[in-house]
């Protein structure tokens, strides 16, 4: 059997947004080394505070100010931390109860290991040397000999040069291994050539191949050579460029349903203007040099397609 392809993957992507009152007044006082909570119609204090009780939906604005000391009340050990945690070496993960809090926190607990860490053991917040706003602004919490702290203290969210909006990068790395149909498909792209599977029920022609068809629910595995060329069964036009793409505006993505293939896959049509693209345009692939994937695709110069030839495939 021929090696099964994989690959790391990072799908990275920065997610803005804005901030209301109370999440703008919390994430300030991190900064001014200030933690508060927001109180509910029933006494809780709710650390982090959120805008709207989780039990009634009311909405809450009262915020208070909760000591930055308080309880592990569960953990958990984290022998190998990755790339953006908080701490470089071991550490634990903990819920901690802030004392004035009735909710718990979570956050990095800087410890020598497991044997240091337990279910009740006092900490406290160890503060960012630089901050800006932000849950980071708390490095990790520490551990504490002192006693509990008072009952939390009203407090009117008011800073000087309050946060409004936050950026959070989201990350995602993980190796990503298309199985032995998309292998086969992906290798067979390298040399020029199309390949679907064909399902031995209804004898469609997927292309790309799952490895199952996704109409019957059983194994494919007889392979099929489909194109080169296809025909339009639909298409959009792009307005808005890609950072990352390199094709100016606007341009045409297309799904094209390959001579022989029951599946329409997509691509982009080129060699066109974009308002002369059309259902039932027959069209070809195009190969950069040393391209593995078509760059685009472009007419055939055949006449279109009838509507009935592709319907099935829109």
């Amino acid at each position: 059997m021929p090696e099964v392809l994989s690959a790391p993957l990072v799908v990275e992507f920065p997610f803005t947004r804005s901030l209301g009152p109370v999440q703008s007044a919390f994430l300030t006082g991190l900064r001014e080394r200030t933690v508060l909570g927001v109180t509910t119609s029933d006494g809780r204090t709710l650390v982090p505070p959120v805008e709207y009780d989780p039990v009634t939906a009311e909405e809450l604005r009262d915020l208070v100010e909760v000591a930055p000391t308080g309880t592990v009340t569960t953990w958990a050990w984290n022998p190998s931390p990755r790339r953006g945690q908080p701490l470089a070496h071991p550490f634990a993960w903990v819920l901690v109860r802030l004392d004035g809090a009735d909710t718990a926190l979570l956050h990095a607990l800087d410890a020598p290991g497991p044997e240091a860490v337990r279910t009740g053991m006092r900490v406290r917040v160890r503060w960012a040397g630089e901050r800006a706003g932000a849950i980071t602004d708390i490095a990790c919490f520490e551990p504490y000999d002192g006693e509990a702290a008072g009952e939390p203290r009203p407090h009117d969210g008011r800073f000087a040069d309050p946060v409004t909006g936050i950026v959070a990068p989201a990350r995602l790395d993980y190796t990503y291994s298309p199985g032995r149909a998309q292998t086969a498909y992906i290798e067979a792209l390298a040399e020029h050539r199309t390949v679907g599977e064909r399902c031995p029920s209804c004898r469609k022609v997927y292309v790309p191949p799952r490895g199952a068809c996704p109409t019957c629910g059983v194994a494919t595995e007889e392979r099929v050579e489909v194109g080169p060329a296809g025909t339009v069964t639909t298409y959009c036009i792009v307005n808005i460029k890609a950072r990352n793409l390199d094709i100016e505006v606007p341009y045409v993505y297309a799904h094209i349903a390959l001579d022989g293939a029951d599946l329409a896959l997509h691509g982009r049509i080129g060699g066109i203007p974009y308002d002369q693209v059309r259902m039932g345009l027959r069209v070809e692939p195009v190969w950069s040099e040393g391209g593995r994937h078509p760059d685009h695709y472009r007419p055939t110069g055949e006449p279109d397609a009838d509507y009935d030839s592709y319907k099935e495939l829109i």
